[in-house]
């Protein structure tokens, strides 16, 4: 069974479980500072969480793209990867853990065929400093499950101590593993932010991959969660039951359904090899590669850089397909770190082809699902091509001073940052060159001139103009559609040249940064508050449609940066109780249901941004 066999049999069981199929939105998150990527299929579903409607319904199902830059130091062994699919389901206020429990295991069972007794389950074992009690209900659930086909499953209550007993099936955990937010444990939720407890779905690939001699945990007690190798997580059950209040969690009105599995994983489950390389999708990219080189995958001495190499560029090419480039900063820092540890191990494997070949089984393998990838398929070579080019004119240079360096001792922070300024050695490429000659590396000299760097440079974090919602509050939240008629509004007075160049937006106030060249003048900025304070005072009601992008341009939808939105688009209408239409924009959410009660709107202060581009301050009371 191929990754595209799974895809379709996820979408055609939850489309007959009356769920509807969308499409999966860019890898840069839209309105989402907290992180570079998205990280997971929750991301862009959080304002249905929060309350906003869906405009496909309650039951919704898609494959999202997902990569989480902290793996890329993971990649290398048998199942870590750093871009992946996230299949995905969501219930918003409808079914609840009885149906998603059962489908699941049916799911999987039934429809993939996964021997059953290969399959193990975990639940949150509760907080009672928080006063969030143990899931004794989706133990009890999986545990009745097991017992119709003839299956007795035990439950372990403390399996880090004391490992896996035999007939335990199903185990509890704490916060570090069975509790879901964006931003990790309970403690660590900001208010407004929603989270709850997951169930996790675990495969047993046998307990001889435990007693591998490379296993770091071969002595130790062997769990679901050990990390051992004998057990890979393959999905995990949201239950978005809370949300953080600034005295504990609260209920949410609705109890929502996260699901989210790893297609790739599933995949492994599927064919029963403990390996994620040997799935169709990677064996499309080391199959190529193995007849570039001359290499053998199976080789232990080069087992490590054919996986480096085919998650990196797999990566590589959804972050340019979704209008990444390489840069020294942010998500270019990433994409730029990926080519270049890609081109590193290429050598090691003595590959003499281009590393933008390889891009070409990636877009083969996905475009059926993703048709972006084909349609960008040479500016996706063109830009890989030009980083390779970029970085081989210096590595050769740059191996010779590291040599150097190396052979008096241990690397300063100095040393590291002119392999860094001087010949484009990313620090993560320093340290391991450093790790593996034994040697030390004075990372916080390092990280100390490079803010000097970028601080002269004036391209630092700090002057940057970072854009997003700082969180999900109720004031965050009102402030963001406020911004949204500001906008309007400054094109009423202003014109049709106005558009968004950026925005920051917290519970305090919004940074709102648009389009104009001149000083804006009180009395356009007077009218400017009166068009929003009207659009308040009116209890307009805030709708969200979905259209294809190319009508919502037809329709004269304002936007920005439409090239980071996928080709079916979220449209916001701000519509008063008189009829009257705001604003109707393109945007991700969060926002309110109704204005009545986001308070006086004030623009505080208006100045200049940069050329070209003037930036306004602005609050609600």
């Amino acid at each position: 069974m191929y990754v595209a066999d799974i895809r379709k049999k996820y979408f055609d069981f939850f489309r007959e479980k009356g769920h509807t199929i969308v499409p999966s939105t860019s890898l840069v998150p839209d309105n989402d500072p907290t992180t570079l990527f998205t990280g997971s299929g929750m991301q862009p579903m959080l304002p249905y969480f929060l309350g906003e409607s869906h405009p496909q319904g309650t039951r919704i199902a898609d494959a999202q793209k997902a990569f989480r830059a902290q793996d890329i130091e993971e990649v290398g062994d048998n199942r870590h990867t750093t871009f992946f699919e996230m299949l995905g389901n969501w219930s918003f206020g409808e079914y609840f853990k009885n149906e998603q429990i059962s489908w699941m295991f049916e799911f999987l069972t039934k429809e993939l065929g996964i021997d059953p007794t290969r399959l193990y389950f975990t639940c949150y074992k509760g907080n009672d400093a928080l006063s969030i009690p143990r899931d004794t209900d989706s133990a009890t659930l999986w545990q009745s499950l097991y017992a119709e086909i003839g299956v007795t499953a035990l439950i372990g209550e403390n399996p880090e101590a004391d490992g896996m007993q035999e007939g335990e099936r199903i185990f509890y955990y704490g916060d570090k593993k069975n509790w879901w937010s964006r931003v990790g444990e309970p403690q660590q939720m900001p208010e407004g932010e929603p989270g709850g407890p997951d169930t996790e779905m675990f495969y047993d690939f046998g307990a001889e991959l435990k007693l591998h001699e490379q296993s770091l945990w071969k002595d130790s007690v062997c769990h679901v969660n050990c990390d051992c190798g004998r057990f890979v997580e393959i999905g995990n059950n949201v239950f978005m039951q809370y949300v953080k209040k600034r005295d504990g969690f609260e209920l949410l009105p609705k109890p929502n359904v996260d699901f989210g599995g790893g297609i790739e994983r599933i995949a492994m489950a599927v064919k029963g090899v403990a390996d994620i390389f040997l799935i169709d999708t990677m064996q499309a990219i080391i199959v190529r590669l193995a007849s570039e080189s001359g290499k053998d995958y199976g080789d232990a001495r080069y087992q490590k850089s054919f996986r480096i190499v085919t998650d990196h560029i797999r990566g590589a090419t959804f972050m340019i397909a979704d209008n990444v480039t390489p840069a020294n900063t942010e998500q270019g820092y990433i994409l730029r770190r990926l080519i270049r540890r890609a081109v590193q191990h290429m050598d090691v494997l003595e590959a003499t082809i281009p590393l933008s070949l390889l891009a070409e089984q990636v877009i083969d393998a996905y475009q059926e699902q993703y048709p972006e990838l084909s349609a960008k398929r040479t500016h996706i070579e063109t830009v890989i091509e030009e980083e390779e080019g970029r970085f081989r004119k210096t590595l050769e240079s740059g191996m010779k001073e590291f040599k150097k360096i190396a052979d008096r001792g241990d690397v300063s922070g100095e040393d590291a940052f002119i392999l860094f300024s001087t010949y484009g050695f990313p620090i993560e490429m320093t340290e391991e060159l450093a790790s593996e000659k034994g040697l030390s590396i004075d990372r916080d000299a390092f990280d100390s001139a490079f803010r000097e760097h970028r601080a002269q440079s004036k391209s630092g974090a700090e002057q940057k103009f970072k854009g997003g919602l700082a969180d999900s509050s109720e004031k965050t939240t009102a402030l963001h559609t406020a911004t949204h008629l500001m906008l309007a509004g400054l094109r009423k007075h202003l014109g049709d040249h106005v558009h968004q160049a950026g925005s920051n937006i917290t519970a305090e106030r919004t940074r709102f940064d648009f389009t104009h060249t001149e000083k804006v003048s009180r009395e356009v900025l007077d009218k400017v508050e009166a068009y929003v304070n009207e659009a308040i005072t009116k209890n307009s009601t805030v709708t969200v449609e979905q259209m294809p992008k190319e009508e919502a341009k037809e329709k004269g939808v304002e936007g920005s940066f439409w090239e980071k939105y996928p080709d079916i688009v979220n449209v916001y209408v701000v519509k008063g109780d008189d009829g009257t239409v705001y604003s109707q924009e393109l945007c991700g959410g969060p926002h309110v249901q109704n204005t009545k009660s986001m308070g006086t709107f004030k623009i505080v202060k208006e100045e200049a941004s940069s050329q070209g581009v003037r930036r306004i301050k602005a609050t609600l009371s």
